[in-house]
C-alpha cells in the first residue's frame, strides 16, 4: 500500500470520527477569566516572542481576565513534525510519521524533554492558536494532499484532548503570510513562485478547517495587500520586521477577539515591556540553553543535583512576570528583583574536582596547595599571576610571547572565546562569563563583544571599547559591511553601528532555530570565505530547524553552515553522522577550507564533504591529515601562517591549538598530495606548563604578529563535572601575542577608508588576513565603482608576475563578494593553467547566479578536468543542483578516474540527488573472539560504550593506541589493562592521578572517575571489551565483581595513584 493511499485512508477515518462527534466550536474564541492560551507552530509565531505585540494585543482586549499566555513555537514545526534534541520522538501525535516519511530517519535524539501533549497538559491549555503552512509549502503541489491529511489528523487529535483536565481546547489555525518582493533591494526570490504555493497551501488549510469546524485565520491574503501597498514589512521576504509584526498582531487580534479596551490601551508600552520580560524568562524554560544537561543525554550523573531546582525557580519567576503583566494593565510596575528573592532556593552544588583532574592539568604542583590526602584545594592558589604564567611557556626557537591583555587590567576580558581584527586593525573579542548559561536568580547575562586597542603601538592593550553588552553565550562572530554577525543561542543576530560611535545601535535577528541544547556545540568559530559568506560550526548533540527564504533547513549530527549575507541564503554545507564539536575553520591561500573535530584529534579538508545532506543522514568524514604521533585533543582554532614577520619556510603552515593534556599550538606543514593534501609536523610553536592555559582561537594581526585567546579556566570538562561546579571560572581571560624578533613586523596596510585603487593593490600583499579584511572593505563600497576599478586593475596586471594567476583570482573573489561575478573573468580562470585556480573558480561557479544552462555546461567541463581537485569541486557542487542537471554532471565525472577522495563523494552525490542515503560499511573492527553467550554480550555492549562520544574513544582512539602527544596512554599490549582485574576496575570507578609508566613510556596518569556515569554492567562490559580488543586477550570482567569493588570503595572520594595500586599488589580472586 502506498504512503499516499495509506494517509488518505487515515484521513477519511479522521473525518468520519470528527463528523460523528459533537462540535462545540464556533467562529470566535471564547475567552474566560484565568484562561491559559498557548501558541504553537513555526517561525512566524516563534519570532513573536521577540516583539511582544500579539500578546500585548490580547491583554489589551481582556484587561480583567488575568490570562496566561505561553508561546511553544519553534522554527521548522509542522502539525505533526516537531523534532527536538532532548526527546526520542519527532512526532506531535500518533500517526504523524505517516505524513512525513522524509523526516522519519532516526537522528539519535535522547532525553526526557516533554512531548507537545505533555507540555500542553503542564500548561493546562484552554485555547490553542496554531501557525502552520510555510515550511510545508516548499513541498509544492505534490505535497498538498499529505499536508491536508496531516493537518486533519492534528485537528482530530487536538480536539479530543483535555489538556486542562476538564474540557476540550478551543483551537484556531493561522495561515502563513505572503512572501514580500524585496528583489529590487536584495538578491532574494521575488515571491512569485513562493506565493503561488503559499496560496495553494492557505486554501488547503481553509478547506480542512471548514470541514473540521475549526476557526481559520487567513493572513496570507491581507499581508499580500500590505506588501503591495505599504513600506517594507519583512527583513527577507518572509520574516516580519517590527512594523510587520505590529500590523499582523493588530489584524489577528481583531479577527479573534473584541476591540481594545480604551483605558488599557493607554498603558500599551508598559504592558508590552512586561510581556517581553515574561517571554525572556519563559524562553529560558521551554528553550532552556544547555538542555543536554537539564533533560538530555548528559542529564546523568550531575543534572539531578541542580536542574530540578533551577526549573522550579525559573517557573516561579515566570509566574511572577505573568502577574507583573496584570499589574501593568492597571498602570503599575512590579519590582521583580524583590519578588524573585522569595522564590525557591537553588540546590547547592559542590565541586567534585580533585587535584590533577584530567580537565585541569596544572603541572606545577606547588600551585595547587592543600591537604595531600584529601586533595582539597585552596582556590586562591589555583591561578598563576600574569608574570608567573608567562614563565611557564616554551616556544619554538626564535619566537617570543608576551601578554597583550589580561583580566587584571581589563575585567571584562572574562572567558574570552573568539577574536578577530576589524578593518581598522583593532582587536575584537567575544567574552562570555555567563558560560555555560544563565542561572535563574542571577542578574541577566552580560556577556560582551569588546574592542581592545593598542593606541601607543607597544604591543599591549591600553584602551577598551564595549561594542555590545547584554549578550548571552556569543560563541562566534564575524564582521560584514552591514555590521557584526553574532551567535546568540537560537538566533544568528546582526549588530550594527549606524552612527560610527563603536557601539551597536541596531539589532536584528537574522535567522532563528539554531539549537543551543549544548551551548558549547552552538553555532561557533565563525569564519568567512572569499565572498564574505560566513561558515559556522555546530556540534553533534543538536537538532537545528531554521526557516529561510528558500525553505526550511533541518540539521543534526554535527556539521557546518554557510550563510551568504548578500543572498540571505543559508545552507547546511556539511553534515556528518558524528562530528562532536567542530571549533576551527581556516581557508588557505586558494580558498580551500579545513576544519578540526575538536573532540577528536583530526584536521580534515572540508570540500569533499560539502554534499547536499538528507535529513538524518551524514556524509563520511574526509580522512584525518594529522600525523599519528602528533595527534592531540581537544583542538580549537585553526590559522594558516601568512605573515612576512614569520620565517619564509613556515609560510602556508597550519596552526592548531589544543586545550587538554598538550596545552599549546602545534604547527604542520601542508603540501599537495594528488587531489588532496598531506600534513607533516613541523614544530610545537608554543607550549605551556600552566594547566589553566586554554588556547581556543588565534589570528594574525595587521602587523604580522600572532594573537592567541586564552580561555584560562581550571575546569573545561562537560561530562566530568557539573555544569554549575563552583570551580568553573567566570573572571579570567588572557590574550597573548607571538612575534619572531629576528624579522621586522609587517607595515600595516591601510584598509578602512582607503581608496578603492589602494584596496585593490592590497590584494597583491602576501598576508592572507590583509587580503581578507580588504575584500570585506570592498564589499561595503559602491558596487559599480568597485567593478569598474577591478576591470581596470586586472587589465594593468603584469602577466609575467609569478603571482599573476592569484591576483586574477583575488579580482574574481571581489566580484563574487559584490554578488556580481565577472563571468568573463570566471570563464578565463576555469581554463587557467593552474589547477588551484581552476578549483577555486569552480567554487565561485557553484554559488554564482550564472544562467543555469551555462552553469551546467561549465560544470560538465570541470567534471572531466585533468586534476582531481577540480573534478571533486564539480562533483560536490552537482549534488546541490536540480536532479537531471546534477546527474548529468556526475555522469561526466564518471568518465574520469575516481580516486579515494572522489569515489565516496561521487557515490554519495548520486544517492542524495535521488533522495537516498549511502550506508557505507561500518567502521567497526571485525569481532574476532572466542567469547560466547553472556561474555560475548558484554563484549558487544562494551564496544558500543567505548565508541560512544565523550567516553573512551576520544582519548584512547579507535585502535586503542592512545594519543601520546596529548598524554593519553595506549590500552593495547599493557598489563595495566590485561593484568589485575581489581586494579583495572578501581581505575575506572574512582579515576587515576599521578605519573605512571605504560609500555616503557612515561605518562602523567590522569583518568576521570566513571563511578556515577556507568553502572556495574557498563563497567564490566567496557573493561571486557578493552581486555579482548586491540590484540589483547584476557579474562572477562563480571558485573558482580564490579559491584563488590564499588561497594568496598563507596566512601572513597579521591583518585587512586599508580603507586598505591602497585604497592597494594592486589591478587585476583
Amino acid at each position: 500500500m502506498s504512503l499516499l493511499l495509506k494517509s488518505a485512508i487515515i484521513f477519511i477515518i479522521f473525518n468520519y470520527l470528527s463528523a460523528t462527534k459533537p462540535n462545540n466550536y464556533s467562529n470566535n474564541l471564547n475567552i474566560g477569566k484565568g484562561n491559559q492560551i498557548v501558541i504553537i507552530g513555526n517561525n512566524l509565531c516563534s519570532r513573536m516572542m521577540n516583539f511582544g505585540y500579539f500578546e500585548t494585543e490580547i491583554y489589551l482586549r481582556y484587561p480583567k481576565s488575568k490570562l496566561t499566555i505561553r508561546n511553544m513555537c519553534d522554527g521548522g514545526n509542522t502539525p505533526g513534525f516537531r523534532p527536538h534534541a532532548g526527546r526520542l520522538s519527532h512526532w506531535a501525535f500518533p500517526t504523524a510519521e505517516n505524513y512525513n516519511a522524509k523526516y522519519s530517519r532516526n537522528t539519535d535524539s535522547q532525553g526526557h524533554f516533554e512531548t507537545s501533549d505533555e507540555w500542553l497538559s503542564r500548561l493546562k491549555a484552554d485555547i490553542i492558536i496554531a501557525f502552520f503552512g510555510y515550511n510545508e509549502s516548499f513541498r509544492n503541489e505534490a505535497g498538498v494532499e499529505l499536508f491536508k491529511n496531516e493537518l486533519a489528523a492534528f485537528i482530530h487529535h487536538t480536539k479530543k484532548q483535555k489538556y486542562n483536565g476538564a474540557s476540550y481546547p478551543q483551537l484556531a489555525i493561522v495561515s502563513p503570510i505572503a512572501f514580500e518582493d524585496l528583489s529590487k533591494i536584495h538578491d532574494l526570490p521575488n515571491g512569485e513562485n513562493e506565493n503561488k504555493f503559499l496560496h495553494i497551501y492557505k486554501e488547503a488549510m481553509k478547506k480542512v478547517c471548514e470541514k473540521n469546524g475549526v476557526l481559520f485565520i487567513d493572513v496570507f491574503t491581507p499581508s499580500k495587500i500590505w506588501f503591495e501597498k505599504q513600506g517594507q514589512l519583512t527583513i527577507d521576504g518572509f520574516q516580519l520586521n517590527d512594523q510587520g509584526y505590529k500590523k499582523l498582531s493588530h489584524f489577528m487580534a481583531d479577527k479573534l477577539f473584541p476591540k481594545r479596551n480604551d483605558n488599557a490601551s493607554k498603558r500599551e508600552n508598559l504592558i508590552r515591556e512586561a510581556v517581553l520580560e515574561k517571554n525572556w524568562m519563559w524562553h529560558n524554560d521551554f528553550k532552556i540553553p544547555n538542555g543536554v544537561h537539564v533533560f538530555g543525554r548528559r542529564y546523568d550523573p550531575y543534572g539531578p543535583e541542580n536542574y530540578p531546582s533551577e526549573l522550579t525557580k525559573i517557573r516561579e519567576m515566570t509566574v511572577i512576570r505573568d502577574k507583573a503583566i496584570w499589574a501593568a494593565i492597571k498602570g503599575k510596575k512590579t519590582k521583580l528583583a524583590k519578588k524573585d528573592k522569595k522564590t525557591s532556593p537553588l540546590s547547592v552544588v559542590k565541586t567534585n574536582y580533585k587535584r590533577g583532574d584530567s580537565y585541569s592539568s596544572n603541572k606545577s604542583g606547588s600551585m595547587l596547595k592543600g591537604n595531600e590526602e584529601t586533595q582539597i584545594l585552596d582556590v586562591n592558589t589555583i591561578y598563576l599571576s600574569e608574570k608567573e604564567a608567562l614563565s611557564t611557556f616554551k616556544l619554538a626557537p626564535g619566537y617570543k610571547v608576551e601578554l597583550f591583555a589580561s583580566e587584571k587590567e581589563f575585567p571584562d576580558l572574562a572567558n574570552p572565546v573568539q577574536l578577530s581584527f576589524d578593518n581598522k586593525g583593532r582587536l575584537w573579542i567575544a567574552t562570555m562569563p555567563t558560560y555555560p548559561h544563565y542561572r535563574p536568580g542571577d542578574k541577566k547575562p552580560n556577556d560582551k563583544l569588546i574592542i581592545l586597542e593598542d593606541t601607543d603601538k607597544d604591543g599591549k592593550a591600553d584602551n577598551q571599547i564595549t561594542f555590545a553588552d547584554g549578550l548571552h553565550i556569543p560563541v562566534g562572530f564575524e564582521f560584514s559591511p552591514e555590521g557584526v554577525y553574532v551567535s546568540q543561542g537560537t538566533n544568528l543576530t546582526l549588530f550594527s553601528d549606524t552612527n560610527d560611535d563603536d557601539k551597536f545601535d541596531k539589532k536584528q535577528i537574522v535567522l532563528s532555530g539554531f539549537d543551543d541544547h549544548d551551548t558549547h556545540h552552538n553555532i561557533s568559530a565563525f569564519c568567512a570565505d572569499p565572498s564574505g559568506a560566513i561558515y559556522m560550526g555546530e556540534g553533534v548533540f543538536l537538532h537545528s530547524n531554521i526557516e529561510t527564504a528558500y525553505g526550511p533547513v533541518y540539521a543534526n549530527g554535527g556539521g557546518f553552515y554557510r550563510y551568504s549575507p548578500q543572498k540571505k541564503y543559508l545552507e547546511r554545507t556539511v553534515q556528518h553522522d558524528f562530528l562532536p564539536n567542530p571549533w576551527g575553520i581556516a581557508f588557505d591561500r586558494w580558498g580551500q577550507n579545513f576544519y578540526c573535530d575538536t573532540s577528536g584529534p583530526p584536521i580534515r579538508w572540508m570540500m569533499p564533504a560539502t554534499i547536499k545532506p538528507l535529513y538524518g543522514v551524514g556524509t563520511k568524514k574526509p580522512r584525518n591529515l594529522v600525523p599519528k604521533e602528533h595527534q592531540v585533543r581537544p583542538t580549537s582554532g585553526l590559522e594558516f601562517v601568512s605573515s612576512r614577520h614569520f620565517p619564509e619556510e613556515v609560510q602556508g603552515d597550519l596552526l592548531v591549538n589544543n586545550t587538554i593534556g598538550f596545552l599549546g599550538t602545534k604547527q604542520h606543514a601542508v603540501s599537495e598530495d594528488g587531489t588532496g593534501y598531506k600534513f607533516e609536523f613541523r614544530q610545537d610553536l608554543i607550549v605551556s606548563e600552566d594547566g589553566n592555559f586554554r588556547p581556543v582561537d588565534m589570528e594574525f594581526a595587521p602587523d604580522g604578529s600572532l594573537y592567541i585567546v586564552d580561555w584560562h579556566n581550571l575546569l573545561i570538562g562537560h561530562m566530568q563535572h557539573n555544569a554549575r561546579d563552583p570551580l568553573r571560572d567566570h573572571s579570567h581571560g588572557r590574550i597573548y601575542r607571538i612575534t619572531y624578533p629576528d624579522r621586522p613586523l609587517v607595515k600595516e596596510a591601510l584598509v578602512a577608508g582607503a581608496p578603492i585603487n589602494q584596496l585593490l593593490d592590497n590584494l597583491k600583499l602576501p598576508e592572507y588576513r590583509v587580503r581578507y579584511r580588504t575584500r570585506r572593505e570592498l564589499r561595503g563600497r559602491d558596487v559599480n565603482n568597485v567593478l569598474t576599478a577591478v576591470k581596470k586593475w586586472v587589465n594593468e596586471l603584469d602577466e609575467i608576475d609569478p603571482n599573476f594567476n592569484h591576483h586574477l583570482l583575488e579580482a574574481l573573489w571581489v566580484t563574487w563578494g559584490l554578488n556580481k561575478v565577472d563571468e568573463n573573468l570566471l570563464t578565463k580562470l576555469l581554463h587557467s593553467e593552474d589547477h588551484r585556480v581552476r578549483a577555486a573558480a569552480v567554487r565561485v561557479l557553484r554559488y554564482s547566479n550564472i544562467q543555469i544552462d551555462k552553469k551546467t555546461a561549465l560544470m560538465k567541463t570541470a567534471a572531466i578536468d585533468e586534476h582531481g581537485r577540480v573534478r571533486l569541486e564539480a562533483i560536490t557542487a552537482a549534488s546541490w543542483l536540480e536532479k537531471d542537471r546534477g546527474l548529468s554532471i556526475l555522469s561526466e565525472a564518471k568518465k574520469m578516474p575516481l580516486d579515494s577522495w572522489m569515489d565516496y563523494a561521487h557515490q554519495t552525490s548520486i544517492s542524495h540527488i535521488n533522495g537516498r542515503a549511502v550506508y557505507e560499511e561500518k567502521i567497526e573492527e571485525k569481532i574476532i573472539t572466542d567469547l560466547k553467550g553472556n561474555d560475548l554480550a558484554l563484549f558487544q555492549h562494551g564496544w558500543k560504550l567505548y565508541n560512544k562520544n565523550g567516553l573512551c574513544i576520544a582519548c584512547h582512539q579507535a585502535d586503542g593506541k592512545g594519543l601520546m602527544a596529548s598524554g593519553y596512554p595506549p590500552l593495547a599490549g599493557t598489563d595495566w589493562v590485561t593484568g589485575n582485574e581489581e586494579r583495572l576496575i578501581k581505575i575506572l570507578l574512582k579515576g587515576l592521578y599521578g605519573p605512571l609508566e605504560v609500555n616503557g613510556k612515561q605518562y602523567r596518569g590522569v583518568m576521570s572517575s566513571y563511578d556515577k556515569l556507568l553502572n556495574d554492567n557498563d563497567i564490566a562490559s567496557v573493561l571486557t571489551y578493552i581486555r579482548n580488543s586491540f590484540g589483547n586477550q584476557a579474562s572477562v570482567i563480571t558485573k558482580e565483581k564490579v559491584a563488590k569493588i564499588r561497594f568496598a570503595n563507596k566512601d572513597r572520594e579521591n583518585y587512586f595513584t599508580p603507586e598505591e595500586l602497585l604497592e597494594n599488589n592486589i591478587e585476583n580472586e
